[in-house]
């Protein structure tokens, strides 16, 4: 947090957030030096897009969308870390501790070689994680192996980088996604218990491959029941 600028307006909840005496942060080369506040929470937001220009497109060839998409105005799939999307909602019980807001305590995301600890997997179990801590563990295990984070950020969609980093390219969209995007999904897959959906999800949310459509059972059946009749981009989905 040291390498960011942040600006507090009087009584925002910035300007009450007490730092923590000493919070060493789990990814200290993760942000470059001097990062704006601004354009960091641009990118990560992924306010770039023009969703005017995509909403109006989309509603063109589907009558289900235009329907429904006046409901949701802003939705935006957000540029997360790697490995936040990979290891989401476990902040609060090992990340560092970055300060608080009123009583509220906020933790940074807990670097891999944390979670990696023989001891965490029975931790994430009286957690109430269950059958997942030792999946968690096990995929903590297996990056730490693979040279850290860095793996992960080898499979990220060049088109998409990290902040700081310049854009390159990811060439021709190809029928089941881009040659990139199926090589990241493939190796997500070789971890412990990384399904389908959550690699999609770690895709698309983490590593940038638009062409990335997490779907579960849930998603599946939700589809079914709001478009019985069929429209051409669902169809495509």
């Amino acid at each position: 947090m040291s390498s960011m600028q942040t600006t507090s307006f009087p009584g925002s909840p910035l300007e009450r957030l007490t730092p923590a005496p000493s919070a060493p942060r789990s990814r200290a080369d993760s942000l470059p030096e001097n990062v704006e506040t601004e354009a960091l929470v641009h990118h990560y937001f992924n306010l770039g897009p023009n969703l005017t220009e995509l909403y109006e497109k989309w509603s063109s060839v589907d009558a289900n969308f235009k329907k429904k998409a006046p409901k949701f105005a802003g939705v935006r799939i957000l540029k997360q870390d790697a490995w936040e999307a990979l290891m989401d909602k476990l902040c609060s019980h090992y990340g560092p501790l970055l300060g608080y807001i009123g009583a509220t305590p906020y933790h940074d995301m807990p670097s891999p070689m944390m979670l990696a600890d023989p001891k965490v997997e029975s931790q994430l179990r009286q957690l109430g994680f269950g059958y997942r801590a030792k999946y968690l563990h096990q995929t903590a295990v297996q990056i730490c192996q693979k040279d850290n984070e860095k793996w992960l950020d080898n499979l990220r969609n060049p088109e998409s980088p990290v902040l700081g980093q310049k854009l390159g390219t990811a060439g021709e969209m190809q029928p089941g996604g881009r040659a990139g995007y199926r090589a990241a999904h493939g190796e997500l897959l070789a971890l412990q218990g990384v399904g389908p959906k959550v690699a999609d999800c770690v895709c698309l949310m983490g590593l940038g491959w638009g062409e990335a459509v997490p779907v579960d059972t849930h998603g599946i059946f939700s589809q079914s029941e709001i478009s019985a009749a069929m429209s051409p981009l669902n169809r495509r989905v």
